[in-house]
């Protein structure tokens, strides 16, 4: 297929501080003159009045350059008799292809996302601090992205080097070429640094072509230093999104600029997880919740399309702006397995873009296309690098551990390494407990390559804990003890529960039929068979994200006699490899720690 051609878009952006299938089709009633989608001139009377302008959007590609396995790497889509079916999707190597045979014919077209692009990525990109990410983003002619929470996993001063390019302060130049950096700008506008109160990137950024002029303003969710390590927000201030979205679309249009998009890491939940749900079947906004819906409903007028992401869910809604007029929120799910196609109706009387005639779809990123050669070769090239550390055989298992349930087994298995890995620094630990957040994927049983059935890669082990949180050891009293897991649904998880992954030992009884703190049944948890101590002293394994506070587990950063031991992956890897052999497999733990009353 052939890209795009456009003059070159690199420069720099510096650091102030230092069968695709269609999804929703949803479209706005159109009451726009007949000539309002001509791409054509009139004769001496110069081009229509209406321009249309594709945008093609797409969020949270954390890194997945080759395509997801799993559940991870697969859509649903509605049938018309309304069955359902599983569509295998992503890859780059695809989405190269989709998006560049969609541009096909449009004059007028400009690439977005909206963030998390990086940051929990497979070993292929994660093993290089995402500089081959950042590469495939510019072989896929991306024009702008926001920054999500992710792109904050390594601190600011790496986001820079990502934008400006150079080689990895610690690990140095991977392939003898200086990293150039991203060709296009990421966008912070509600992240400033804490001495300067200045944005760390640029706010906004303009897309123009001839005399159509679009803005476009960058933000991620205010809650980030919640969900990412202290150490990469340290010096960093994250700002409420609608006041920095309706601040910078007043500075666009004294620049002249009425036609604004807003690129949004903070999204919904749509009433189906199917990709091409109809969100407004039942009226506009009516058919998705969560954060975004309060976000869209209190940004100003003056923007006229949000991209958003972060949940990892697919929509295409209209909700209604303070003005009480429709308009136009969109997802593309996660990991490259959906993109979506928006047309904006561009007018050039007023420079704005006519709501009426706004138009979107999602589209699966099929793998049933020709793979983009170049793409193709980049990932070859970064594969052959990663495949000496990738390749080497970490442990066994003898079936599929997978990462879904309230209790996972994956989870478990997690917690155990880590509870095993703190009675060799301590032997006094009793304990450990894991995010669910930060555990990426299952393992499967089935060989991904040359290795066997059965065999875990130090690759799968790396998709599954890609963060190089450390793990921690911390005393607490079994007060403070009962306490976080009370965290687990009350507080800032009341209304989504994140419940953390036991290990061996622990357990309790988890009842949904309550409500806030009182769903953790306090008299219930035990370790060993016996209750919990309110008044004794307990030494809890975590990782560096859980022991700063993370999640909304506050009482987790309240902990005394720290001690900081490896990087999590290598706690899992050292369980994996003492406790299973070829002939003598690790079983998937039983997920019986957890009692669950619904």
């Amino acid at each position: 297929m052939q890209a795009k051609s456009r003059p070159s878009r690199r420069r720099s952006y510096a650091l102030l501080a230092s069968a695709a299938g269609l999804a929703t089709v949803a479209a706005l009633a159109s009451a726009l003159p007949a000539d309002a989608h001509s791409d054509k001139g009139h004769g001496h009377h110069g081009p229509s009045r209406y321009q249309d302008v594709q945008l093609l959007s797409f969020n949270d590609l954390h890194g997945n350059l080759e395509p997801p396995s799993g559940s991870s790497g697969r859509v649903t889509e509605t049938q018309a008799d309304g069955t359902t079916k599983t569509i295998d999707a992503g890859g780059v190597e695809y989405l190269a292809t989709h998006l560049r045979e969609a541009r096909k014919g449009k004059k007028y077209s400009v690439t977005a996302a909206g963030g998390d692009m990086v940051g929990a990525s497979p070993l292929i990109s994660g093993l290089f601090h995402d500089e081959p990410t950042i590469e495939a983003l510019n072989k896929l002619d991306l024009d702008v992205t926001t920054v999500g929470n992710h792109e904050f996993d390594e601190g600011a001063r790496e986001l820079a080097r990502l934008q400006n390019g150079g080689c990895h302060p610690t690990d140095g130049c991977y392939t003898g070429k200086k990293f150039k950096g991203a060709d296009f700008p990421y966008l912070a506008a509600n992240v400033l640094d804490e001495k300067t109160d200045k944005p760390i990137l640029k706010p906004y950024w303009v897309w123009q072509k001839k005399d159509v002029k679009i803005g476009f303003i960058g933000v991620t969710l205010e809650g980030t230093p919640g969900i990412v390590s202290a150490d990469g927000v340290k010096g960093l201030a994250f700002k409420d999104e609608v006041e920095t979205i309706n601040k910078y679309a007043k500075v666009l249009q004294r620049q002249g600029v009425q036609s604004i998009v807003a690129l949004v890491h903070e999204g919904g939940f749509p009433a189906s997880s199917n990709y091409n749900y109809d969100c407004d079947s039942a009226g506009a906004g009516s058919g998705i919740s969560g954060p975004i819906v309060d976000i869209a409903k209190n940004v100003t007028p003056a923007v006229d399309a949000l991209v958003t992401g972060h949940t990892h869910t697919a929509y295409v809604c209209t909700i209604d702006d303070p003005a009480g007029n429709p308009r136009m929120v969109t997802s593309a799910a996660s990991f490259g397995r959906l993109y979506t196609d928006t047309t904006l109706t561009y007018d050039r009387r007023t420079g704005d873009i006519a709501r009426t005639a706004v138009q979107s779809a999602n589209h699966v990123v099929t793998r049933d296309v020709a793979k983009a050669p170049d793409l193709t070769d980049l990932i070859s090239r970064w594969n052959t690098l990663a495949a000496p550390i990738g390749n080497r055989a970490i442990g066994y298992i003898s079936a599929d551990v997978n990462s879904t349930g309230t209790e996972s087994p994956m989870g478990d298995l997690i917690a155990d390494a880590q509870f095993a890995y703190g009675k060799e620094l301590d032997p006094e630990t009793d304990l450990a407990l894991m995010n669910p957040g930060g555990v990426r994927a299952g393992l499967t049983y089935a060989a991904k390559g040359s290795e066997g059935d059965g065999v875990v890669t130090y690759a799968e082990g790396f998709t599954v804990q890609p963060f190089a949180n450390t793990v921690n050891l911390q005393d607490f009293t079994g007060a403070q003890l009962i306490q976080v897991l009370k965290e687990q649904v009350s507080g800032s998880n009341a209304a989504a529960p994140k419940i953390l992954q036991p290990s061996k030992g622990l357990t309790y009884t988890l009842d949904l039929t309550k409500t806030g703190a009182d769903r953790v049944v306090a008299d219930s948890v035990k370790l060993n068979g016996t209750a919990i101590d309110p008044a004794a002293t307990y030494r809890v394994a975590t990782n560096s994200f859980l022991a700063g506070g993370g999640d909304g587990f506050t009482t987790l950063g309240q902990g005394t006699g720290d001690l900081v031991g490896t990087d999590d992956l290598s706690a899992l890897a050292q369980y994996l490899t003492a406790n299973s052999s070829a002939t003598s497999p690790l079983a998937p733990p039983a997920t019986d720690r957890i009692t669950i009353v619904q």
